[in-house]
């Protein structure tokens, strides 16, 4: 895969505050492919992170996934949180949006549309369009919880596509200190970085989804940081049909229930 980094430096203007008193928000997947290996990559985090903190669309949802992609490993730093299977995914993205190559930062919009991830006007403009089409309901509810794992059910409403029901656990409020590459010396801050991506099975045609699975936490994730993640991927077309996620910290820990 040929790695192309992205020479935009932008300031992220300031964002006015969510507002509170607005009854329903469309969720938007925003996928962020980075590295701390890519100069150009901390302003798209922070973007993230802002779009993440702040919510700043009316009408949207943004919901958050950072992902690390591993092509970056080679050139003087390993990112802590890098990982094949994003730079996997990305490649797929590729493919599906017929792109010449993978690059960074990249952010991926509800599966349908990419563009430079610290391009913040651009990235607002695509929000916003996004926020127009209409998605199917997904409820997540959490069935257990403790040190070590969470148990997750989900339901999916009826569409007309198919799709590939996806669970992700993020972390926010991590940092590296990176000592090596094009990032050397800088202390890199993270918001919603997928730690776990898994599929949970499929929605048909015309047909709901119901479902449980439970999902192992690791020792150094804190668990105050972590928020749980559901949508539905488009089969072969990769758009975002649905999405919802919860803050794990806020919520308290359940015993298993009895067998």
């Amino acid at each position: 895969m040929r790695r192309l980094c992205a020479l935009l430096f932008l300031v992220v203007p300031p964002f006015p505050a969510a507002d509170t008193a607005e009854p329903t928000r469309t969720p938007v997947v925003v996928e962020l492919f980075t590295s701390e290996g890519c100069s150009s990559c901390p302003p798209a985090d922070a973007l993230l992170t802002k779009l993440n903190d702040l919510q700043p669309i009316r009408g949207v949802h943004v919901i958050a996934l950072e992902e690390h992609v591993d092509y970056w490993d080679r050139s003087g730093w390993r990112d802590p949180f890098s990982s094949p299977e994003f730079t996997g995914r990305q490649k797929s993205y590729v493919q599906q949006l017929r792109l010449e190559a993978a690059y960074t930062p990249q952010m991926v919009i509800d599966g349908r549309a990419e563009l430079v991830g610290n391009n913040s006007g651009a990235v607002l403009s695509e929000l916003a369009k996004a926020a127009r089409s209409a998605k199917i309901p997904v409820h997540l509810t959490l069935r257990e919880k403790s040190a070590d794992h969470v148990s997750l059910a989900v339901q999916v409403g009826a569409t007309k596509s198919s799709g590939d029901v996806l669970v992700a656990i993020t972390e926010s409020k991590l940092a590296s200190d990176v000592a090596r590459g094009e990032n050397a010396g800088h202390n890199l801050k993270h918001s919603a970085v997928v730690r776990k991506l898994i599929p949970i099975g499929t929605l048909k045609v015309g047909e709901g989804f119901s479902g449980e699975t439970e999902v192992q936490l690791a020792p150094e994730w804190k668990p105050e940081n972590l928020s749980a993640v559901v949508f539905i991927q488009e089969r072969g077309g990769g758009r975002t049909l649905g999405a919802t996620e919860i803050a794990l910290a806020n919520l308290p820990s359940i015993r298993p229930r009895p067998r």
